[in-house]
């Protein structure tokens, strides 16, 4: 007889075990899988874009950007201070001095020659 007896102590025989039954039990592995893949891809593309400098504080550079419609931005970095400046056609007037010529190359480079 003691073979017909319902053993409670049994995991596998416990039909009310409600950790086995929650449909969103999964849902936060996902999350933290979601975390770890953002993480990843901001690290990949500070490493790809060569940005650790960003957060070094001894180092100084230099960023310039234009959008589509022409306006200029200059991004520059020295020691802690981070300064951006919008660059306009009335704040590139002026007099001054002609230094050389800059052409742009058909691959995107840049040359600088000076006169």
């Amino acid at each position: 007889m003691k073979y017909f007896q319902k053993k409670r102590n049994n995991p596998l025989l416990n039909y009310n075990n409600q950790d086995d039954e929650d449909p969103m039990g999964g849902v936060a592995n996902l999350f933290d899988l979601g975390l770890v893949f953002i993480v990843g891809l901001i690290v990949t593309l500070f490493s790809a874009y060569h940005l650790q400098d960003l957060f070094s504080e001894k180092s100084n550079f230099t960023i310039m950007k234009q959008d589509e419609a022409g306006r200029m931005e200059i991004i520059t970095k020295k020691g802690k201070k981070i300064k951006a400046i919008k660059i306009t056609k009335d704040k590139a007037k002026g007099m001054g001095q002609r230094l050389g010529v800059a052409y742009k190359l058909a691959d995107g480079s840049m040359v600088y020659v000076p006169e």
